[in-house]
């Protein structure tokens, strides 16, 4: 990813220049907001977006996925779509970097009627696409539907590829008013641009408000 700007911890945490970035959240905490404050600061910066909105998917998007699913062919037809898009935007003069999104990744195992293989075989596209094309990866996955050791192939191949973990999850004390959950970042320091002394593992928490977030310490709040 770009340079996120902004000055507010989850900043300071994720640092720059990272390729892959997957957030994990849980039904009582939700991700996906750290998910659009990522693309929002990646479009500020004057890049491009590749969003597959399976969450939440656009009527367009809907209408080809179910062709898509007659046709037998989804995630490498997603692939090239995607290739496509991140080959137009570099033709046509844009010099930002492309940000390839997919919220979520778990919907994907549904289009590909549970084959993990076929999942992993559509990541490792994408992770070409970041090494030769200079774009980025966020990945949004729920973590509650892995919680079993016999499915959790799929998260656990992400942790391992991602150069960012961004974990939600709710307060460990039980809700409070002025804060909706904590966030854990592992930072790898796997890409260049990254500090050898940096911090690796960030814990604070936070709060959604209706434009954006609030990071904070625990016990900093008055």
């Amino acid at each position: 990813m770009e340079e996120y700007g902004g000055g507010d911890l989850l900043t300071e945490a994720m640092g720059s220049a990272a390729r892959v970035v997957v957030i994990e959240d849980c039904v009582e905490a939700p991700g996906a907001f750290i998910l659009h404050l990522l693309l929002k600061r990646a479009l500020a910066g004057g890049g491009a977006a590749a969003f597959l909105a399976l969450a939440q998917p656009f009527a367009h998007y809907d209408r080809v996925l179910r062709k898509m699913v007659e046709q037998g062919k989804v995630l490498l037809q997603i692939a090239f779509e995607i290739q496509r898009m991140v080959e137009a935007n570099k033709t046509g003069g844009n010099e930002g970097q492309v940000t390839i999104v997919v919220d979520d990744i778990s919907l994907l195992e549904v289009v590909a009627h549970g084959s993990v293989d076929d999942v992993l075989d559509f990541l490792h596209y994408c992770l070409t696409f970041t090494s030769e094309m200079d774009c980025s990866l966020v990945i949004l996955i729920h973590k509650d539907i892995y919680a079993g050791e016999e499915n959790m192939d799929l998260l656990l191949h992400l942790r391992y590829l991602a150069d960012l973990v961004v974990k939600a999850a709710p307060l460990s004390t039980g809700l409070a008013a002025d804060v909706h959950g904590q966030l854990s970042v592992v930072n790898k320091g796997t890409f260049h641009k990254q500090s050898p002394k940096s911090q690796k593992v960030w814990n604070f928490h936070f709060k959604v408000k209706e434009n954006g977030a609030d990071f904070f310490y625990p016990g900093s709040r008055q």
